[in-house]
């Protein structure tokens, strides 16, 4: 039996409260009819007894106290599915806006999902080769992996996104059964149309499926658009059988829609205003990534957000940090010095990284080049810190040669450019030129018949005499 539920008992904001209804449930899809005839989708957020709150997707403008008639549908909002989505563009809440037409569904997917049961999880192994250096090498992105990536405003964290989804690809394969799910929160025009555009004009977009929700769209979209991406992420690899990386910018953004959402309906705040749950509503997205028993395919997670004012100790950062396998931290301060991309390699890891490396996956010898690249750098940190107090001319020789190797370390290996696509063979080859200028005594984390192998004897002259013979004229 449909009952239609007529007037409203109080609206304040996107919310309107309704008394008198039986048999609703919490996460419900309700149509809203205005007077006008007009039909509006909304979603049941709180329930008290007989007494529900509904969040209206489209906003409450015009909507009459007395005239309203609201019914339930009997589902949570609910994203078409068909192996056609690839390559179409999405808004927040999984309408098309591309302009090729409605999906016409295989079938209606819950965008809640349904939690992976703990026992039928694989362990992340085998990699996703990003073509970035830093991330390859040092942070390796492990498929199955939650792996964020926290910057701060005005950096390049969109650039880095843009290259990744030109870049990314599955170690074993053609291709074809790698796929990306891109969802933009609450950005600006500008960046909408950089996203979109670059995708078009690399060829990627035919492999992405985007979802935009822009900064001047309802809340309510915002806080929808994570769920909408993971949705489709889990059908196309639990279903299609795809290897799926969802790429989610920023996440502020929509933790700043779930705070003032959570203000309009007068929850009691917690740390810097965040509600209590941010925690737990953070953890439901983040451990949608994975590995299924049974099912070839894996959904990877890279979520990306700005921390406010720089601060890793921040609760969006911070509540991050705990629910994922590691960080790529970027650093403001190299960015100054022009350096693509500003990765700061030391408060960066990627926790799952030493199973999906080395022999069989990667190359034998990149957990130990990993190690020593690590430690290396470390001691640049030592020296250029003494430097700061002493001066450099009264450092040691070695000092002196740590300072010589994060110079070159951060202008070849870090610094790369939005272009630069490195295979990890070209990666790891880099990392033991550049190892190769410090005495081989102090790369104490390699075992000596892999150091044979990969160290290369008077590197400085073997350049110096390869920079004079391209120099020279020819005759």
């Amino acid at each position: 039996m449909i009952i239609d539920y007529v007037g409203v008992k109080e609206i304040n904001g996107s919310l309107i409260v309704i008394d008198g209804v039986k048999d609703a449930f919490f996460d419900e899809v309700v149509d809203i009819r205005l007077d006008d005839g007009t039909v509006r989708k909304g979603r049941i957020v709180t329930m008290e007894g007989e007494r529900i709150v509904v969040q209206v997707f489209e906003g409450t403008r015009s909507i009459s106290l007395t005239n309203t008639r609201t019914r339930l549908t009997g589902h949570p909002m609910e994203m078409p599915m068909s192996p056609e989505i690839v390559g179409r563009v999405f808004n927040g809440s999984g309408e098309p806006i591309d302009g090729l037409g409605d999906v016409f569904p295989e079938k209606m997917c819950d965008i809640n999902g349904s939690p992976i049961n703990p026992v039928s999880r694989i362990y992340p192994q085998n990699y996703i080769n990003t073509g970035i250096s830093t991330i390859d090498t040092l942070m390796t992105l492990i498929r199955g992996q939650k792996l964020p990536i926290f910057s701060g405003s005005g950096m390049s964290h969109n650039e880095l996104a843009v290259q990744i989804v030109r870049q990314a690809k599955i170690a074993d394969g053609d291709g074809k059964d790698f796929v990306i799910v891109f969802a933009a929160m609450g950005v600006k025009n500008d960046v909408a149309d950089y996203f979109k555009k670059s995708f078009e004009e690399s060829g990627v977009l035919q492999r992405v499926v985007m979802f935009l929700n822009l900064a001047n769209d309802p809340i309510i979209e915002r806080i929808l658009t994570p769920k909408c991406a993971l949705a489709t992420a889990e059908y196309l690899a639990f279903e299609q059988n795809k290897h799926v990386l969802v790429i989610m910018t920023d996440m502020t953004s929509y933790a700043e829609a779930l705070r003032e959402f959570s203000t309009s309906k007068g929850e009691i705040p917690g740390r810097k205003g965040f509600p209590g749950y941010l925690y737990s509503d953070f953890a439901s997205l983040y451990e949608r990534a994975g590995m299924v028993k049974g099912k070839t395919g894996s959904v990877t997670q890279i979520p990306i957000l700005t921390m406010p004012n720089d601060d890793i100790t921040h609760p969006i950062p911070d509540l991050t940090g705990y629910i994922t396998e590691g960080q790529i931290v970027l650093d403001r301060g190299l960015q100054g010095q022009g350096i693509y991309p500003p990765v700061s390699v030391l408060p960066s890891l990627s926790r799952l990284m030493k199973d999906g490396i080395g022999k069989g996956f990667t190359r034998e010898d990149h957990q130990a080049l990993a190690n020593q690249l690590f430690a290396s750098y470390a001691k640049v940190m030592d020296a250029r810190s003494l430097s700061s107090v002493i001066g450099e001319e009264e450092l040691s020789a070695i000092d002196k040669k740590y300072i010589k190797f994060g110079k070159l370390f951060e202008d070849k290996f870090v610094n790369q450019g939005p272009k630069a696509n490195r295979t990890i063979e070209q990666s790891l080859d880099l990392g033991w030129e550049l190892l190769s200028h410090l005495p081989k005594n102090e790369l104490d984390r390699v075992d000596d018949e892999t150091l044979n192998a990969h160290y290369i004897e008077n590197i400085e002259e073997k350049e110096a005499a390869k920079a004079e013979g391209e120099t020279a004229p020819k005759e």
